[in-house]
């Protein structure tokens, strides 16, 4: 088994697969810089299906049986159906997941699902329209979102799972709604603590609506009680209803950092690895591949930089004393 310098084992490969996103969420994407004359990435410059597909079965020989596709947004990208069909066809692959804003998830779940998709989990900071207009900086509300998450537990891509960023002093007198409607629906909600993700959202510690008063403010009306994780490396603390009737997750990376368990890689849409989400530079792997790469020296370039691999910036963010250095943004590798 592969492992960092930790001791930390390579199990989950998530890939972004487009760094174009319909939504322009003030913690992610800001519009004011991300506007209508942004450059994203050229065509020839993004990862082809079957380079994402012969990468991520090198990934799956070194111990990856968890693969998940983000973005950007991933249901902008052209026919992503037939990226789900290849690598479903990898037979060491036991989840294959993908996350979404879910505004095109209504009429892309049915392929998403006969391509061999899993499981899907969407992003929904807010029930509030007004709020979750904010949110994702196009003033956009709610309807689509919930009848995409309708669409995909019709059609089997469960369990669904919610992701609901946190931020004080926005949408936190929101977050019991949010538990109660999808409990109704037999969803998990996992909250999110407010990241300094990128190097764009402003981000201040005292925006962190922390795991703890998350759970408190839900427990006052909901009863709520700690569950075991399901596996080592899961990253939300999970709480389940004590009348029964489900699960809430918390995603606390701020206040209760969890890179001691951290399975995780990242593949970004123009070939780069990242082995953190708060990395500040990638390692190319699309150069050695176009230029003629065997899959060995692949393999050996990806053990390489995984066995150096000694990130853990969540647990050192508190004793930072100096500006962090730049990090690399989150639409361009997946949260």
């Amino acid at each position: 088994m592969l492992k960092d310098v930790f001791g930390r084992p390579l199990k989950d490969l998530r890939i972004s697969v487009t760094d174009r996103c319909n939504f322009r969420c003030p913690y992610c994407m800001p519009a004011e810089i991300y506007g209508i004359r942004y450059r994203f990435l050229p065509k020839e410059q993004v990862l082809t299906f079957e380079e994402i597909t012969r990468l991520a079965r090198i990934f799956v020989g070194l111990g990856v049986n968890k693969i998940r596709l983000t973005g950007g947004e991933p249901l902008l990208r052209n026919n992503l159906e037939e990226l789900i069909v290849q690598l479903a066809r990898i037979e060491e692959v036991d989840d294959l997941t993908l996350t979404t804003n879910g505004y095109l998830l209504a009429q892309k779940a049915q392929a998403l699902k006969e391509a061999g998709l899993q499981r899907v989990t969407v992003s929904l900071d807010s029930m509030d329209d007004e709020i979750f207009g904010r949110m994702n900086g196009r003033g956009y509300g709610t309807q689509r979102v919930l009848e995409g998450i309708h669409k995909a537990g019709e059609v089997g891509l469960g369990p669904i799972k919610i992701n609901v960023v946190v931020q004080r002093g926005v949408n936190e007198n929101t977050i019991v709604d949010l538990a109660r409607y999808f409990k109704k629906l037999g969803h998990i909600v996992r909250f999110i603590e407010y990241m300094d993700v990128g190097n764009l959202n402003g981000w201040r510690m005292d925006q962190v609506f922390s795991a703890d008063e998350i759970i408190e403010t839900i427990s006052r009306e909901i009863q709520l009680e700690p569950l075991e994780r399901n596996y080592k490396g899961e990253v939300a603390l999970r709480y389940g209803y004590k009348n029964g009737g489900g699960e809430v997750g918390v995603i606390a990376s701020v206040t209760k950092p969890f890179c001691g368990d951290c399975t995780r890689v990242r593949l970004s849409t123009d070939g780069k690895v990242y082995t953190c989400l708060f990395s500040s530079e990638g390692y190319d792997l699309k150069g050695p591949l176009r230029a003629g790469a065997t899959d060995e020296e692949l393999r050996s370039s990806i053990v390489g930089i995984w066995s150096r691999r000694a990130d853990r910036y969540s647990e050192e963010r508190a004793s930072l004393t100096v500006k962090p250095p730049r990090k690399v943004e989150m639409y361009h590798i997946g949260g």
